[in-house]
């Protein structure tokens, strides 16, 4: 009955989601307005490789903040781990995968870091936020947001971490939200790869 240990674990979801794809949603919109997207596209560099060279610091960014706040949960606030810490981080490499994907998606599509920023903030801030069970239980909310809850992947993020933290389950239990995390995960990447056209518009 600690509050620590329920808004810790789901604290790391939403810190992983809006530091993410809030860092990687200004990456291409800043070469755009530097001018200096132009200089890439001229380079033998194909569009994802550009992608992944902007992808692979924040993920190791990302993982980092992973590492520093599970420290922090077990020594800091005396959160119990009991679950498997590799399939922790697996799981929130899966989920970080995604979120970076969605901040690029968005940063292609927006082609402005103020616009980018915004988009962002929308996006994955506040869905995470309020509509992932971090902070109202999925339950006590109206049907509509009920709906709508199954389209926002830190809802199955923050599922996975309390199942992983506090009850100690693998797979086993967890592997419809793992399956549906991993779906997310595909699509987003595979719409910022379509969605960046090596060339001049």
């Amino acid at each position: 009955m600690e509050s620590r240990n329920y808004i810790v674990p789901g604290l790391i979801a939403v810190i992983m989601m809006v530091i993410t794809a809030l860092l990687t949603s200004l990456t291409v919109a800043r070469e755009w307005e530097r001018g200096t997207m132009e200089q890439l596209i001229s380079t033998p560099v194909k569009g994802p490789e550009l992608i992944l060279g902007k992808f692979l610091p924040y993920f190791a960014i990302g993982m980092t903040d992973v590492l520093i706040a599970v420290l922090m949960g077990e020594f800091l606030f005396d959160v119990p781990l009991r679950g498997s810490v590799v399939l922790l981080f697996a799981m929130a490499a899966l989920f970080l995968t995604g979120a970076l994907a969605l901040g690029i998606l968005i940063s292609v599509v927006a082609r402005n870091q103020f616009l980018a920023n915004e988009i962002a903030i929308v996006a994955t801030f506040l869905p995470a936020f309020l509509l992932s069970g971090f902070i109202y239980p999925i339950s006590n909310m109206p049907t509509v947001l009920q709906a709508l809850t199954h389209v926002i992947p830190a809802r199955y993020f923050v599922s996975l971490l309390k199942g992983i933290y506090l009850k100690g389950v693998g797979l086993e239990v967890l592997w419809v939200e793992a399956g549906l995390l991993a779906v997310f995960v595909c699509v987003v990447v595979l719409l910022a790869i379509a969605r960046f056209k090596k060339k001049v518009t």
